[in-house]
């Protein structure tokens, strides 16, 4: 059975103007999601700032998620380092805490071979009993995992189960489901969910779901039910708002645009700095495009 079917949300973590974890902003994101039809929390990942918070605030942040969650949808835990025996610490802390499945992302800087990342991943999935879902994303980690290694993992370590796919490559993204069906592949570029989704991922793992939850659950649904057309519709309908929520590097403009809809998430964590009159104007009449802003 999979993790989830349908949009997850690569939530943010919200900080007070001093800079600390707000708890009470959280616990209201994690509702307003939950209330939206978000189908899974995936929480500590890039989207929620994690390379910049220590790791007892990594896991009181995955801790407090759970908890606030309550088994209602599942919890996925950004647990991953390039440094093998951190990301075993944080998998087995979040299986502790009660995390459903684990998203584990290839090790950056240190640029790894292929038969690095198997023993990498190996490791980490024999050190927990919950599901592993790893993380391709080459632009931020300079390492991509090739789908001969996608096919190895998922064939040979039973608690790896699929991939979040934001390589960019659609061919990567076909050439992974042909030879390994049996891979549970979430789209992980808001801009290629439907497209990734008619060659067999069960979802994405959103940005755009931060702001958009019902939205982007609905195109997924319309998706899993088998009406493409629909879904490439609501697709197409969201190119500028997902232009604009990448245009500088990912979380500025999302949490500037929560900001913007008066969500009230707080500041980014420094060496990410706010975005650029010029873009957030760019990103004002997206959100006015959209519908999401008057």
């Amino acid at each position: 059975m999979s993790i989830f079917k349908g949009a997850g949300v690569a939530i943010i973590t919200p900080f007070k103007e001093n800079g600390d974890v707000n708890y009470e902003k959280f616990a209201e994101i994690i509702e307003n999601q939950i209330q939206n039809g978000t189908d899974c929390i995936i929480v500590c990942g890039t989207t929620g700032e994690a390379a910049c918070l220590t790791e007892e605030e990594h896991m009181a942040v995955i801790k407090f998620c759970v908890e606030q969650v309550k088994g209602r949808v599942p919890v996925m835990a950004g647990a991953g380092s390039n440094n093998t025996r951190t990301a075993v610490y944080l998998s087995q802390e979040s299986e502790k805490v009660g995390a459903d499945a684990i998203l584990s992302v290839t090790p950056y800087y240190n640029k790894t071979t292929q038969k690095g990342l198997i023993e990498h991943f190996t490791e980490i999935a024999s050190s927990v009993n919950i599901p592993i879902v790893l993380y391709s994303v080459k632009s931020r980690t300079g390492v991509n995992i090739e789908p001969e290694t996608v096919k190895y993992l998922v064939d040979n370590v039973p608690n790896i189960v699929g991939i979040k796919e934001a390589s960019g490559s659609m061919s990567q993204v076909a050439k992974i489901l042909s030879i390994c069906p049996d891979a549970e592949l979430y789209s992980g570029d808001d801009d290629m969910t439907v497209p990734m989704m008619s060659l067999g991922a069960l979802g994405v793992i959103s940005v755009v779901s931060n702001i958009a939850p019902r939205y982007v659950h609905d195109m997924c649904m319309k998706a899993l039910n088998g009406d493409f057309a629909g879904a490439a519709t609501m697709q197409l309908a969201e190119v500028d708002l997902v232009e604009a929520l990448f245009c500088e590097t990912n979380p500025i403009p999302v949490k500037e645009a929560m900001n913007i809809l008066g969500l009230e998430v707080g500041p980014l964590r420094k060496p990410l700095v706010p975005m650029s009159d010029k873009n957030r104007e760019r990103l004002i009449e997206s959100l006015r495009g959209f519908g999401l802003l008057k």
